[in-house]
């Protein structure tokens, strides 16, 4: 396996580290947290919030969540920041599909390489499609918190939310994705080679004709009179 074939691997086994941590992070309830800041620290119960449940940490060690009850009661950012992660799991599940076919370290249509790069650069697509809408997802969810944690409210301080693990699990899934997409997208192939398959495609498939003897000439000593 050459260093394009090595770079196709790299390429895939980070963008499937990332989709893995993007489920991750899509299913973990530490999305936002209770904060900690001011005077008063009020540590016997911890709240984590999530994209699907809310949990609570009690300082005996037991947790205790519940799944949101609503879909529709729910805020708008954690509606969209659900669609958003659904939809970039969906795109890095088939950019994992395609990114086998299209790698060169697989056995399928390797008699047609131009193709096969072309799907591998198909599949790294899908992986940079995937890690954006992972972005777009986190940051929507970190402003809101940022904008509630910061504003003037008579809600005290240590009885605000702060950011929670999974999004910062999620700016690496984001980052793991779309570097793993941007080395396959590298499989494109050179003009050149594209250039060479449409050449031959151009050709005209001739038979070969049989080789056609020559008479043999004359004997000398046969001479018309």
């Amino acid at each position: 396996m050459g260093g394009s074939g090595a770079r196709e691997l790299a390429g895939y086994l980070l963008a499937l580290g990332g989709w893995v941590s993007a489920l991750a992070a899509a299913v973990l309830p530490q999305w936002r947290q209770s904060s900690y800041a001011g005077d008063a620290i009020i540590t016997a119960v911890g709240l984590h919030e999530g994209l699907w449940m809310s949990c609570a940490a009690q300082s005996t060690g037991q947790v205790q969540c519940r799944l949101h009850d609503s879909l529709l009661s729910l805020d708008v950012h954690i509606q969209t920041s659900r669609a958003l992660m659904v939809i970039s799991l969906l795109l890095g599940f088939f950019g994992i599909i395609v990114s086998v076919v299209g790698m060169k370290c697989t056995k399928v249509g390797e008699e047609d390489p131009v193709t096969k790069s072309r799907i591998a650069v198909a599949g790294g697509v899908l992986f940079i499609l995937s890690g954006l809408c992972t972005l777009a997802a986190v940051s929507l969810y970190a402003t809101r918190v940022t904008y509630e944690f910061f504003r003037e409210s008579s809600v005290p301080i240590n009885a605000r939310y702060e950011f929670g693990s999974a999004l910062f699990i999620g700016w690496g899934a984001t980052g793991l994705t779309m570097l793993g997409g941007s080395l396959l997208c590298c499989s494109c192939p050179p003009k050149e080679q594209r250039g060479q398959r449409s050449y031959r495609q151009s050709q005209p498939s001739t038979a070969r004709e049989p080789p056609v003897k020559m008479p043999s000439s004359p004997i000398r000593g046969e001479q018309c009179l």
